[in-house]
């Protein structure tokens, strides 16, 4: 069996780690961290425009390290948080490169489902790759328009943290029967 790859995406601080460990936990799934924050904390900086290729294809690359370990144990799920799209998303957003799209779109469906977290919650410093409240909207716009044209299950999440893990339960439970 393989495991199921579950992308869990949003704008910056729309609780993506936060429901990616609750997931995890409640099924004794691994997930996948957002490696643009190991990044961050490794290098005290955020990454540069040429930076960027290697933040999507390291996100890549820990999502079918976890698929593989998940498989020998004989899990169902893998939750990402975050995915390559994102990364393509910011790169585009922020350094107006559209480069990484062709990439990242490709391996989007390697998920079963992705969750699309609203900006519901409120805003919250965090550390280095933290660009403000005010880019969420634009961001979420963005990913709205990715995920559209890429026409794969979709389900949106959004509610305060029990509402959030119901909403992502229920989709689960939806693809798995």
């Amino acid at each position: 069996m393989i495991p199921k790859l579950i992308c869990i995406i949003g704008a910056e601080c729309t609780g993506k780690t936060t429901l990616a460990s609750a997931l995890a936990a409640h099924f004794d799934c691994p997930w996948v961290p957002e490696h643009l924050r190991d990044f961050c904390v490794t290098h005290a900086r955020t990454p540069t425009r040429h930076e960027q290729l290697s933040i999507l294809e390291a996100q890549h690359a820990g999502e079918l390290t976890a698929q593989r370990n998940a498989a020998q144990q004989g899990k169902p799920f893998v939750f990402c948080d975050t995915a390559p799209l994102l990364t393509a998303i910011y790169s585009d957003f922020i350094f107006a490169d559209k480069s990484l799209y062709g990439r990242a779109r490709a391996l989007h469906s390697n998920y079963v489902l992705t969750l699309l977290l609203a900006n519901d919650i409120a805003w919250q410093a965090d550390g280095l790759q933290r660009d403000g409240a005010q880019v969420r909207a634009p961001v979420t716009q963005l990913i709205e328009r990715e995920l559209a044209a890429l026409a794969l299950p979709l389900t949106r999440v959004a509610g305060l943290a029990e509402d959030r893990l119901a909403a992502a339960m229920a989709a689960l439970k939806a693809i798995d029967h």
